[in-house]
């Protein structure tokens, strides 16, 4: 399934199988990935577009099964440790994250640079795994974080990787979402990617997400067909930008093809 938009994912037109409760349901959870860690069911019922008596059920069968607790003195909710437990089953059952571990390390060693794995979440990307030379302090990006997709190497990377027909529904979803004139300047970011991409195999990011931030991404194809993204990143002050295009990104591209041969 491809995303439609931030919100909401594309539905199949008259599939019986579809389930529309439970994709009301899993709206709701991902509401609290938008910023607030604590909502009342007004504050979701905004952001999910759903009907305030809809969402009311869904938080209370969802508090009642240990995704959302509640409280009484805010009249609000947060997400509860059975979504924790539900991520950290991904993550740990996640190969590729553990077979890439070493050679991550011994990249970010040899560079000095965080690296990251991340998977896509609709119009974002997420970190599954980070890694730091011995050293470093910054740029500790926690697992669980999410990037946009637009402006970040690894976004660029993902979007540059898919097939024509899932990029131009991303494409169309980032066009809703930040409207004609953003999307006009991010849609030139991503057209200047794609150019890096094709030319040289990975994409950049030049202080366009942080200022302070050079990164550079690569795609990882697994052997299921799922696409995730490699990247490195380091403050603009340690790693000038022409350091990053003419060495290190070339660098990360070798590491991509390394953990794509290990047949994950």
């Amino acid at each position: 399934m491809i995303a439609s938009g931030e919100a909401r994912p594309v539905k199949p037109e008259k599939d019986r199988k579809f389930v529309e409760a439970l994709s009301r349901g899993l709206d709701v959870l991902r509401a609290f990935s938008q910023g607030s860690v604590i909502l009342g069911n007004q504050d979701i019922a905004r952001l999910t577009n759903l009907p305030k008596p809809t969402v009311s059920r869904m938080t209370y069968t969802l508090t009642q099964l240990g995704y959302l607790s509640y409280n009484p003195v805010l009249e609000k909710y947060q997400l509860s440790s059975g979504v924790l437990a539900l991520g950290y089953a991904y993550v740990s059952n996640l190969k590729v994250r553990q077979l890439a571990k070493p050679y991550m390390d011994q990249f970010a060693r040899r560079t000095n640079m965080s690296v990251g794995l991340t998977c896509r979440d609709r119009l974002h990307m997420i970190y599954v795994e980070n890694r730091l030379p011995p050293e470093a302090s910054l740029l500790r990006m926690e697992i669980g974080l999410k990037l946009p997709m637009a402006t970040t190497s690894a976004g660029r990377a993902y979007y540059c990787a898919v097939s024509e027909k899932a990029r131009k529904v991303l494409a169309d979803s980032m066009a809703e979402k930040y409207g004609p004139e953003a999307w006009a300047e991010k849609r030139e970011g991503l057209e200047h990617a794609m150019e890096d991409f094709k030319q040289y195999g990975f994409c950049l990011s030049m202080g366009e997400w942080d200022r302070n931030i050079n990164s550079a991404g690569v795609p990882v194809r697994l052997q299921d067909g799922t696409i995730m993204a490699l990247t490195c990143a380091a403050p603009s002050y340690l790693i000038s930008g022409e350091k990053l295009r003419e060495s290190i990104a070339h660098q990360l591209a070798m590491l991509g093809s390394d953990i794509e041969s290990l047949g994950v």
